[in-house]
């Protein structure tokens, strides 16, 4: 109770929660975000912002010169903006994405302010969120799903605030209109079905609100979200590209049930997506069907029933991916939140007590054996030096010795003590052990086709790749050029590309044998960022693709020494085609 007094007296100074969220906000999105090379999506994504400064196709996006009507362009006007400025620039983009999660904490933090009216709350829930697995890895990458849940996140907030207050509310429902119309120009009605319609769902079977008074404000929230969130598609369906346009909405709802499909259960392991925080998820589903007198029963039935609609609408599509799950760590971390608080302000019988240690316990044992798991796949394998290993272990016994500590203490269970814990836990994490980690699995031979960027002789000459492989867009993306299909064995096709760069899984000097044509070889390149080799089992490494080792080389016409004579009778070699061999006296 002692270390409830000393939270609670700066729960009325929003300004603190503010700074201190805004910290760890900073080490779960921002440290470090730059250790890992772009992977695939991040590719097609920077790709289509490289392509809009290049060609300023900013309202028709393209993607190696093809339209890319899949995804609505927002995001990509964001990136493309960043591009302008910071050409090339992973870190900055992705600092974009780790803006996008921040907003999405504070809108996460205002939220659960309004709906207990303990800002408090609010302050443990938005932590919690922010270090979670899920939620991390989604501000650290350039994908669109941060930004489209972050938007909804902000429409929700500002519904909420409208559905709770009495009268028109026009205001909130109007910002609500604009965040969801943002919220579908970033990855189209993904939010809505994955956020929005379990919120509504979850809110309107707990509350039961009476919308009689708010029917035309609710009516202009509809009209704000239509002009601003659907222009775009009308000005592509109304285009010359409308046809298309029709063919991508097939394919893309048709992909729901053909791509990366799984058993419906497969998101029943939501919990380990909230990482240092699953033992208190598992435990927080099952402690108010236990407890009928904790506090905030109401917030949690909402929470849950907005967490359990989630889940089974995720669960009934058949296309399934891990980050699909970003969204239910919302409720999540709002349900985790109420059993924590709950925790700190009245831990009082033997069971609360036996089963808080326990987890908590659970935690620091995991704890305890990182370091040794680090000594032996990451320093023996010299990932780290002995400096940054010391320094990972130190910090990781110090906090485990502090949770200890916190659940066996002579003042009693420190229920706030645990939750700092494990906040620095993750912060840990970040800030010190996600480097060597990543280090362990980076191919160090990797050699990057983005140093053709910095070849100045290549500009101007157009590039082709085999068309008998498969184009990865990270050689698009890092090479920052298009990529023409071209038939190796078609000579008419090589003659009338001549010059160009090309590039190919095969050899190309054997490709290129016997036509007429020289063959400047540039290099060979590795854009895989896993290593060939598993370091864990050291077998083949699964993830470490053959169709991103490529060689590259200019394709020129052959030339020949031919001899000339110069006006003084003396004679001058030069060099000459064999197609222009004919010489004029």
């Amino acid at each position: 109770m002692i270390y409830m007094k000393n939270i609670t007296r700066y729960a009325s100074n929003r300004y603190i929660h503010y700074g201190v969220i805004a910290v760890v906000c900073y080490f779960s999105f921002f440290v470090n975000n730059q250790v890992i090379p772009a992977e695939l999506m991040e590719a097609r994504n920077l790709a289509t912002a490289q392509e809009m400064v290049t060609y300023g196709n900013y309202l028709i996006p393209t993607m190696n010169g093809e339209l890319r009507f899949e995804k609505p362009p927002m995001p990509t006007w964001i990136a493309a903006g960043i591009e302008h400025v910071l050409p090339g620039n992973i870190g900055a983009q992705r600092y974009a994405a780790g803006l996008a999660a921040t907003l999405m904490m504070f809108f996460l933090y205002l939220l659960i302010a309004r709906l207990t009216s303990n800002r408090v709350v609010g302050f443990v829930i938005s932590l919690i969120a922010a270090t979670t697995i899920n939620v991390i890895m989604g501000g650290r990458a350039v994908m669109w799903d941060i930004y489209t849940h972050s938007f909804m996140l902000g429409a929700i907030y500002f519904m909420f605030v409208a559905f709770k207050s009495t009268g028109a509310q026009w205001r909130y429902f109007l910002f609500a209109g604009l965040f969801a119309a943002l919220s579908f120009l970033s990855k189209g009605p993904e939010s809505m079905y994955k956020m929005l319609l379990p919120f509504l769902i979850g809110y309107f079977i707990v509350y039961r609100t009476n919308l009689k008074e708010k029917k035309w404000s609710i009516t202009g929230m509809v009209l704000v979200f239509a002009i601003f969130g659907l222009w775009w598609h009308g000005y592509i369906f109304f285009s010359t590209y409308s046809e298309f346009a029709k063919e991508v909405m097939h394919k893309e709802s048709g992909s729901w049930f053909i791509h990366n499909v799984r058993q419906w259960y497969y998101y029943w392991r939501f919990s380990t997506e909230s990482g240092i925080w699953m033992p208190f998820w598992l435990v927080a589903i099952v402690y108010y069907f236990v407890n009928r007198q904790s506090a905030y029963r109401k917030e949690y039935s909402f929470s849950f029933i907005w967490f359990l609609a989630a889940l089974i609408l995720l669960s009934v599509v058949p296309e399934k991916k891990t980050r699909y799950l970003l969204p239910l760590l919302i409720p999540g971390s709002m349900m985790i939140g109420f059993y924590l608080y709950q925790m700190m302000t009245s831990l009082k019988t033997r069971g609360e007590i036996i089963v808080f240690r326990t987890v908590t316990m659970m935690i620091a044992v995991i704890m305890s054996v990182i370091p040794i798991l680090l000594y032996i796949l990451v320093y023996k394998e010299k990932q780290m030096t002995f400096f940054h290993f010391l320094l990972a272990s130190s910090c990781c016994w110090l906090l485990c010795i502090y949770l200890i500590r916190a659940i066996y203490g002579k003042k009693g269970v420190k229920p706030v003590n645990v939750f700092i814990g494990c906040v620095l836990t993750m912060l840990m994490a970040t800030a010190i052990y996600f480097k060597p980690v990543a280090g362990l699995f980076l191919n160090e031979a990797r050699n990057s086709i983005r140093l053709l960027r910095d070849n100045k002789a290549l500009a101007g000459i157009p590039f082709y790749y085999n068309e008998k492989e498969a184009l990865r867009m990270e050689l698009v993306y890092e090479a920052n050029r298009r990529f023409y299909k071209l038939n190796p064995k078609d000579d008419e096709s090589i003659e009338k590309a001549l010059p160009f760069v090309f590039i190919s899984g095969e050899s190309i000097e054997k490709l290129m044998e016997g036509k007429n044509v020289s063959v400047d070889f540039i290099g060979a390149f590795d854009n895989n960022w896993n290593k060939k080799i598993n370091i864990l089992n050291k077998k083949e490494n699964k993830r470490h693709n053959p169709d991103l080792v490529r060689e590259v080389a200019v394709i020129r016409a052959k030339t020949f020494k031919t001899e000339e004579v110069d006006q003084d009778g003396e004679t001058e070699r030069g060099d000459a085609t064999k197609k222009h061999s004919q010489h004029e006296n």
